[in-house]
């Protein structure tokens, strides 16, 4: 197990990761309490590694509590009626009509999690493979909920962690074809995170409630990441058969950067990792860019 807390009874052991909130999490769903587990912080738990391409803050293991993932901790599922939203929306969600779908949808969603991580725990302290379970649960959670409350977003960035945490549990646990099923969230985050864009431009879905975008919990990279992120998974893991829609994509993508991010100008106002790799970024697209203009000029 990832968390080394002793159990939603409260008590801890000298070394815990997490502990049990006193008071329970209310599901507006089944109208049931449950237990919330907390990841504690400071106390040398996250030791911050180095930041990927894709905004992912790598933490490293401690002699104390090993190796952590702070990710897991930031959603919340009833296991009650299979319920799993990040924590703010159990309590933010009041449209009766969301709750009334994810009544309904019980029993499919927990169906599906059943056949990708089989024996899953809801109740004892989350270990990564049940963390990864409970956001697979969310990401079917928030097809069900009111746009008002920015889904398509929220499952951008759930679909974008799953794919981490699924590269952590093949790295755990190689054979079980965990690398596989994250090309496959990976896939979905590109989706969600450029129909993100086109809802926000075209006044479909306002995502003025999200107060931080993440991706990952250590900094919060705003709307800026958004477009960066949308460029950099089209780039990565976007589809490679219909070469000209590729070229056509990443053409479109490498303006956005440029324009976002003052590409070739001063660019003081956006300072830090975001800017660099998104140059980075910018580069690589135009390399591929440049090299197809060759091979049809050939």
């Amino acid at each position: 197990m990832v968390s080394s807390s002793s159990g939603s009874s409260g008590t801890q052991k000298k070394h815990s990761i997490t502990y049990w909130a006193k008071e329970k999490m209310m599901c507006p769903v089944c109208n049931k309490g449950f237990a919330q587990e907390v990841m504690q912080k400071g106390g040398g738990r996250m030791i911050a590694g180095p930041l990927t391409d894709e905004l992912h803050r790598i933490f490293e293991p401690s002699k104390k509590y090993g190796r952590i993932y702070p990710l897991i901790y930031d959603v919340g599922c009833c296991p009650n009626c299979h319920t799993a939203l990040y924590w703010k929306d159990f309590t933010d969600i009041k449209d009766q009509a969301t709750l009334a779908r994810l009544y309904d949808d019980e029993d499919n969603r927990a169906a599906k999690v059943e056949t990708l991580f089989p024996y899953y725990n809801l109740i004892e302290n989350r270990s990564l493979y049940d963390g990864a379970a409970m956001y697979y649960m969310a990401l079917l959670c928030y097809e069900k909920v009111d746009i008002g409350y920015a889904p398509t977003f929220k499952r951008a960035q759930i679909a974008l962690r799953l794919a981490w945490m699924c590269k952590d549990l093949d790295t755990a646990c190689p054979g079980h074809n965990f690398e596989y099923v994250a090309q496959v969230f990976y896939r979905k985050a590109l989706f969600f995170y450029q129909q993100t864009l086109i809802n926000e431009t075209g006044r479909i879905e306002t995502i003025e409630s999200i107060s931080n975008f993440g991706p990952d919990v250590d900094k919060n990279y705003g709307y800026d990441g958004v477009i960066y992120l949308s460029g950099l998974l089209e780039y990565k893991y976007g589809q490679k058969k219909d070469r000209e829609l590729r070229l056509k994509k990443l053409e479109e993508f490498k303006k956005s950067i440029a324009r976002i991010f003052g590409l070739g100008k001063s660019s003081k106002e956006k300072p830090g990792p975001l800017l660099e790799l998104a140059k980075n970024l910018y580069d690589k697209v135009g390399k591929e860019l440049s090299a197809n203009s060759i091979l049809d000029n050939d």
